[in-house]
């Protein structure tokens, strides 16, 4: 069995770590110049989100784990024999993937009987939560490491992620809009909606006032699913928002006339500077089962 270690940018909760028997190498978040933290152990999502709605005049950064962090982590299964598999947040939108990819290049030095393989999710948050879940899900079954990686790239294929903000103010602190872009957004109650499209982000669609934000949201996702409801995991992510990504959840689990297992997700500081508090994201992947069946479906019509 092999050993799974994700950056921090899965969002999962620290209950979830233990109840899955992982490790999550986390993200630094630099508050102010003379100041860092690691997101979810230095200091908890609230409240750091609630420092940020507090502190007007703070602009904090992210950065990423160096190749040390990953390191350490990795040391304690390869010294007990076991192969690793690394799930970062997109290479394209943070340098993760590279320190991860270094941090095995230096590992295998050490044990070159060994395996470490680095996965670049092309994915964050609640997208990036998802293919870890499956990865666990295939590591429960006793599916090799080999088979893991090949089935984990095609589930990766199948994920979509959109984001809605609050407010284009945390967008403007951290110089992703101009301020007169984010003042006009302000004043028309203007919410952008964004999608994850091959590890980036695209913005779709800039929408006025939540309720219609969040029935567009829901009418497109069990449009997207409706056929494949059965086949699907999905998952709602929120920053201080609970009840609104509940009530959301609820809408598009009655609409499909279905449920889906996965908890609300807390999204975390290392998407969460950008997006800011009351944030809300959803995701949806294949489960590896059918990815799995409709790669040996295949290989029997070759």
């Amino acid at each position: 069995m092999f050993a799974i270690i994700s950056d921090g940018g899965c969002d999962f909760s620290n209950k979830e770590v233990l109840k899955h028997g992982i490790q999550v190498v986390p993200f630094y978040i630099n508050i102010k110049e003379d100041t860092s933290i690691r997101e979810g152990i230095d200091m908890s999502k609230e409240e750091y989100f609630n420092l940020l709605i507090n502190e007007k005049g703070l602009s904090p950064k992210t950065a990423q784990p160096s190749p040390q962090d990953y390191l350490d982590v990795m040391e304690a299964h390869l010294s007990e024999g076991k192969d690793v598999l690394i799930l970062t947040i997109s290479s394209k939108l943070s340098g993760s993937n590279q320190s991860a990819n270094l941090a095995a290049s230096m590992a295998l030095e050490t044990y070159p009987e060994r395996k470490v393989e680095v996965v670049d999710s092309l994915n964050a948050s609640v997208g990036q939560g998802l293919i870890l879940t499956e990865i666990i899900n295939m590591r429960n079954d006793g599916i090799s490491l080999e088979d893991t990686i090949m089935i984990t790239s095609e589930i990766i294929k199948t994920t979509s992620v959109y984001f809605t903000l609050e407010t284009l103010e945390y967008l403007k602190r951290g110089g992703r809009v101009g301020s007169t872009t984010a003042l006009v957004g302000g004043i028309l109650g203007l919410r952008p909606i964004l999608q994850l499209v091959n590890g980036e982000v695209s913005q779709l669609d800039n929408v006025r006032g939540k309720k219609k934000v969040l029935n567009l949201m829901s009418e497109a996702i069990v449009a997207a699913l409706m056929d494949q409801k059965d086949n699907v995991n999905l998952a709602v992510g929120h920053i201080l928002n609970e009840t609104d990504a509940s009530a959301f959840k609820q809408l598009v689990c009655s609409s499909l006339d279905t449920q889906f297992a996965t908890p609300l997700v807390e999204i975390g500081a290392a998407i969460g500077t950008h997006t800011g508090p009351g944030a809300m994201a959803f995701a949806y992947c294949k489960k590896y089962e059918e990815v799995m069946g409709i790669a040996k479906k295949l290989a029997k019509a070759s």
